[in-house]
């Protein structure tokens, strides 16, 4: 294969990539007007269901636009020669290996930063604005875009570092110990995430005692799940929709409710929806994501391992001899295949999780508000009733409400 070839194979990829998704976007968008289960003719009133098919349209709009954009910049970028311009800087600044690496992906976010940075803007305060979810404040937007600019800075440009230096230091072996060390920082991030990462974008505090915290001890106690760090997050000075969610292991376990979620259900809802993440955990589910990333983590640092010193596939991005950041570069854009069959696989699995989840809730506390609570936060966010099936099997990660709600009902 000559590097020509290559080169038009990643176009090739990426063109794909954005037909199937814009095809799958399509299809959804043919199927907002298919009757409503009757199931589900009690989530919208007629006036917020015209609502919610407004809203859907107009992300469906700014969907294609936004992947339209996307699709011509990185297609203008790879033809002009871009990724051999970048290095070819980078390299004029220092000849020391690492810190070109380090520059070469540094300029890369901050150019496809600056490029989706409008769009988000117009996302947040334009669509979300116009149809009441909007609660963030300029300020606030820009605040957490620096931020996450330190997050990435800190803890991305650290652990390139260290690939980076695992790379130079074990040769094909490399894969192995980065391996390891993703592994762990995986570990860290899901034990500390709370603790660590929350507060620096929101505010969190345990959950006043009183009747919902009563309820929820009562829940957990009765199915033996020790659970004393109950937390409100402050998610209501973003938006107005709403979550939950566990995180950490051992002694850092703990549950986090978004103040938007204690507004918006009741609390047998909140403590049937906490049953649902308590279910995860009863059925080893978080364990198992973990162990399915890391393989899959593990697999694609192999395939990695076999091309990152690949001249040819320098050459295919216009740069004359291989390194690590053109090798990551080059391999990520021809992943994308093997990338899609395992996200649809890791799909699969968590949907089949989700309805487990579902099921051990509605075993070992109430299936009843469990659906209106679903139906509530579908209704409070305008989601779609009526997902194409295609999509569903594609990109799902969790069941359709549809899904979750006739099987609920099949355990009763």
């Amino acid at each position: 294969m000559t590097p020509t070839v290559l080169f038009y194979c990643i176009i090739g990829i990426l063109v794909f990539d954005f037909l199937l998704n814009e095809v799958l976007s399509f299809l959804n968008y043919t199927w907002y007007s298919k009757p409503i289960p009757a199931v589900l003719s009690d989530v919208y009133k007629q006036e917020e269901y015209e609502k919610s098919q407004a809203y859907k349209k107009e992300r469906f709009k700014f969907g294609t636009l936004n992947s339209f954009i996307s699709i011509v910049g990185i297609l203008v970028f790879i033809f002009l020669d871009g990724f051999a311009l970048v290095d070819q800087w980078c390299r004029s600044i220092t000849n020391n290996e690492t810190v070109v690496s380090l520059l070469f992906f540094g300029v890369l976010f901050m150019a496809s930063d600056t490029l989706t940075t409008p769009l988000s803007y117009y996302s947040t305060f334009v669509i979300e604005e116009k149809y009441g979810f909007n609660k963030t404040t300029k300020k606030l937007f820009f605040l957490d875009k620096i931020k996450g600019w330190f997050m990435t800075l800190i803890l991305g440009g650290g652990l390139l570092t260290v690939l980076i230096l695992i790379y130079n230091w074990a040769d094909s072996n490399f894969w192995w110990y980065a391996w390891i060390v993703i592994f762990i920082v995986s570990i860290l991030l899901n034990m500390f995430y709370a603790r660590l990462i929350v507060p620096i974008f929101n505010k969190q505090a345990p959950l006043e005692q009183g009747s919902l915290r009563d309820k929820i001890s009562e829940y957990a106690n009765q199915v033996g799940f020790e659970l004393t760090k109950i937390f409100v997050i402050d998610g209501s000075k973003r938006s107005t929709k709403a979550n939950a969610y566990f995180s950490g292991f051992g002694s850092e376990k703990r549950v986090t409710l978004y103040d938007t979620l204690i507004d918006q259900l009741t609390e047998e809802e909140i403590v049937a929806v906490l049953a649902h993440e308590v279910g995860h955990y009863k059925k080893k589910h978080i364990l198992y994501n973990l162990l399915a990333g890391t393989l899959t983590t593990g697999f694609t640092l192999y395939l990695f391992s076999l091309v990152v010193d690949s001249d040819l596939m320098a050459q295919a991005l216009g740069v004359s001899n291989s390194s690590f950041h053109i090798g990551l570069v080059a391999f990520f854009l021809l992943y994308s295949p093997i990338s899609m069959v395992t996200s649809i696989l890791m799909n699969i699995l968590s949907r089949k999780f989700e309805y487990q989840a579902d099921a051990y809730a509605v075993r070992t506390y109430k299936a009843a508000p469990l659906i209106t609570g679903l139906k509530t936060l579908t209704k409070t966010s305008l989601s779609n009733l009526t997902p194409h099936p295609a999509v569903v099997w594609f990109q799902y990660s969790h069941p359709s409400l549809l899904q979750r709600i006739t099987a609920m009902q099949k355990i009763n």
